[in-house]
Formats: structure tokens, sequence, C-alpha cells
């Protein structure tokens, strides 16, 4: 293990985070709130914490897929605990773990909340929590290889990939920089086009951004009690098709900007994206029909619902925890799925899906024809075993991950439902789940030991598992 790279990146993380409390510093400025002490005061000790760690340079900037993970995971860790400081100095949360879950819930882009009323809020808080989905949902760390220099394409690459979600990363460009300066030039477009749809559609200025950041991480935060519930349905619709945008694979939106328009609407997972949801929002639309007046209000709060679930936003504009159990299957089931590899949202991911369903199939071939020899293709390129082999890891250490969660949440003694959708939520990063964690409830019922687990769940599930694993793995720690 190269420590010094470890730690010298980690400084570096901490540099930017001091530079994002900037943004609630200024909010506090605007609507004149004591609260921006908090998160100038906790910006300083970043600084401080980073020239620490940043002054003596490392003597091998090298790192291999054991630092990359061990990075990242680490980074994450620092992050979320420097970034809940503010909700303490601040007396938002007096909590340390409360603190603790909010923000990592905000920078994994969960959307879990213990607060019960968050209009009472200061306005810089309420940025601050909707900010750090916008910071995590692309990801800290590719955004700092947008700036980072001198590590090598191949120490970059072992840094996208611990962050980076889905079963496998490529580069879009020869150069790994020039990769996340695509990803977040596209990330901030569609962000800014969504701020000026809002705007166009009454929403206040600071409603558009928190309500934007949110949707572009996929996280969820509302500012309101009732989430989006109480914005007009022009807002609902535009919030509705930008949860589905963010959920879509950016390689997609790279291959428009190249023109290739083909290559961009025919991706397999991308199709099979939209296709889950069309056929969610039908079923769930027959099923609600009765529940509305209009068969326009039904297939907008169907639309919203399960755009918010699959892309694991978080966001409600209803409570669905009433709606007829057919709905509320779909919508967990939809949990599990989640968006696109390479996008901002959670879940497993249709593209593992894909690959397990073509596993399948190619199982049931070899049984019916045993010397038959058939290759594993999306859109016509050849899948490594590599790759299959990963994802058939994956899904068996977040069944494990899954299940021991579950058993460790059953000691609260609630529900099963309320346990097995409060995991769901958070290790697929979505926010809500049902019964006394549904859209209209909060996290806050469970004990500070349930929520270190759903913490670590947070985390597992944003980073993809392995680099929150690889922390628990003697052999990680060893020097060269």
């Amino acid at each position: 293990m190269n420590y010094s790279i470890v730690r010298y990146i980690i400084g570096k993380v901490l540099y930017f985070e001091a530079a994002f409390m900037g943004l609630p510093c200024v909010t506090a400025i605007i609507y004149q709130e004591h609260s921006g002490w908090a998160f100038f005061f906790t910006a300083l000790l970043c600084i401080l914490l980073a020239y620490l760690l940043t002054r003596k340079h490392p003597a091998n900037n090298t790192f291999y897929v054991k630092e990359g993970f061990v990075t990242v995971a680490l980074s994450w860790i620092v992050l979320s605990i420097m970034g809940a400081l503010p909700f303490l100095f601040c007396g938002s949360i007096t909590n340390p773990v409360d603190a603790l879950f909010e923000t990592v819930s905000g920078f994994t882009t969960t959307g879990a909340s213990i607060l019960k009323d968050v209009e009472i809020l200061p306005k810089c808080v309420l940025m601050w929590r909707s900010f750090t989905h916008w910071i995590g949902g692309m990801g800290v760390l590719v955004f700092l290889l947008t700036f980072i220099q001198g590590h090598g394409s191949g120490s970059h690459m072992n840094l996208m990939k611990a962050e980076s979600p889905g079963p496998s990363v490529s580069k879009l460009t020869p150069t790994v920089q020039s990769t996340a300066k695509i990803l977040y030039l596209i990330y901030v477009v569609l962000t800014v086009i969504e701020i000026i749809l809002l705007l166009l559609g009454g929403m206040p200025l600071f409603d558009s951004l928190t309500t934007s950041f949110g949707t572009a991480g996929t996280g969820g935060f509302g500012i309101k009690n009732d989430s989006i519930g109480g914005y007009s349905p022009y807002i609902q619709i535009v919030v509705t098709i930008f949860m589905i945008l963010f959920g879509i694979n950016f390689n997609a939106y790279f291959f428009i900007l190249c023109k290739k328009f083909r290559q961009a609407f025919l991706m397999t997972e991308v199709r099979c994206y939209l296709g889950i949801i069309a056929a969610a929002i039908l079923m769930i639309a027959w099923d609600i029909r009765h529940l509305f007046p209009t068969i326009g209000e039904v297939f907008r709060h169907a639309s919203f619902q399960v755009a918010s679930i699959i892309t694991t936003t978080g966001f409600a504009t209803t409570d669905f925890d009433c709606w007829p159990q057919v709905a509320k299957t779909t919508l967990i089931m939809l949990m599990f799925i989640g968006a696109c590899a390479g996008s901002t949202g959670g879940g497993i991911k249709v593209s593992r899906f894909v690959i397990l369903i073509k596993t399948i199939q190619k199982e049931l071939h070899t049984l019916l024809h045993p010397r038959m020899v058939k290759k594993l293709k999306i859109d016509g390129h050849t899948l490594e075993h590599e790759v299959v082999r990963s994802t058939n890891v994956f899904l068996i250490a977040y069944v494990l991950i899954f299940s021991l969660s579950v058993l460790l949440l059953g000691f609260n003694d609630f529900d099963l439902i309320t346990n097995f959708t409060g995991v769901a939520a958070t290790l697929n990063n979505i926010g809500p789940g049902l019964e006394l964690v549904g859209p209209t409830q909060n996290f806050s019922i469970f004990s500070d030991g349930s929520k270190l687990v759903l913490i670590f769940d947070m985390l597992a599930g944003r980073l993809e598992l392995f680099p929150m694993l690889l922390l628990f793995v003697p052999d990680t720690w060893r020097k060269y």
C-alpha cells in the first residue's frame, strides 16, 4: 500500500470540500443567516487538514487498483465526516450519528433523512444538503480528475473505476482526464437547463437550484416537507423528465455530441432502461387509476414515482405507501433494478441485469447444445469473461450485505417491510422505503447502531460495494 499517495489525494479532496462550502456561505450572506459561520469554520478546518496532508509530496506518484479503491473509500468517509460538522456547529442536528447519516445520505445521493421538519432549517443548511447531492452525483474523485496532474493515466483510471457506477468503466477519449471533463460538462449543462426550465415554470431561484441539484445527483433531499408534491404539474413534469435523463448512461450523450445518433439510440442498456420505465408506468397507472380524478393525474403521479425510484432519486409527489399492492411491489422491484451504468443513479444497474439475462440464455443454449460455442455480446462487442465474473461476484456480495443488514435492523423490533425497504432504500441509494420509512416518514426511528449499518450501506451502494469491503481485508493495508 502506497500510503503517501492515499494521504495526498485525501488532502486534495479536502481542499475541494472547503471550496464547495463557499456556496452555503454565500447563501447565508444573501439571507443574512448566522448559521453560515458553521460552514466558514468547517471550510477553514478542511483547509488546515488538507495542508497537513499535502505539504509533503509523495515520493511515488503511481497507485494501482488497491490504492484507487482505498483512496476512494477513505475520501468519501472523510468527506462525509467533515461535511457533517456544519450540522453540529449550527445546531440543526445535535446527534453526531444523525449528522453523519444526513451527510452520507447527501453525498451518496440517497436522500434518506432523519429530519422531521426540513422547512424550519436555515436556507444555507438546505442549500448544503442539496448541493451534497450534486457533488456526489458524478463523484468527487471524478471531479478531482479534471484538475489532477502528473499521476499517469493508469492511476487516473484506477480512481475512476473505484468511483464510477457499473460493471465496467471505459474512457470516452484517449485520456481519463479528458473523459472526466466531458462527463462534468454534460452534467453541468443538463443541470443548468433544468434550472432554467424550472425558473420558467415560476419556481423561485433557491428552489430551482436545490431541486436541480437533487435531480442531477439523483439524490432527493427536498426543501419542503411534502417533497415535490406542493409544486405545479409543470414543475413535476420537468423534474420527471430530468430524473430519467440523469439516469441514462452518459456515454449516450457523448455519442450524441459526436453526432453518432444511431449508436446512442441503439445502446442496449438505454433501450432496456426506457422500456422498463414505460412498462412500469403503464402497470402502475392501471393499478392506481381509481385513486385520482383524471387520467392525466394518474399518469403524472405514476410517471414521477417510477422515474424517482428507478433512478434512485427519491423525490415524491404523493404518498405511494398508500397505493395498491401491485403498484408498491413494482416500485420495490424498480428499487433493485436502478438506473443505467455510467449515470448518476444507483441500484444494481440495468446493465448488470442485461448481462445476467444473456448469461442465463447462454447457459440454456449450452444445455441444449453442449458443443456449441456462444459468446456473450452487447451492442456488437464481446463481453469479457472478467466483466461477467465481476457481475456475478457483485450480486453475491450484494445479497450477503443486504441480508446481514436486514438481520441487524431486526434488533429494532420494527416490521419486516420497514427493515427490508429501509435497507433497499439505503443500499440502492434511493431514499424513501415503505411503512415506517415511507415517503412521508423518516429514518429517525432507528437506533444509532442501526443508523451506522445504514450509513455503511449507503457508502457501499454508492461505491459499488468493493471499495468499502476492501477496508476490512487485512492484506489491503500491507506495505509493498
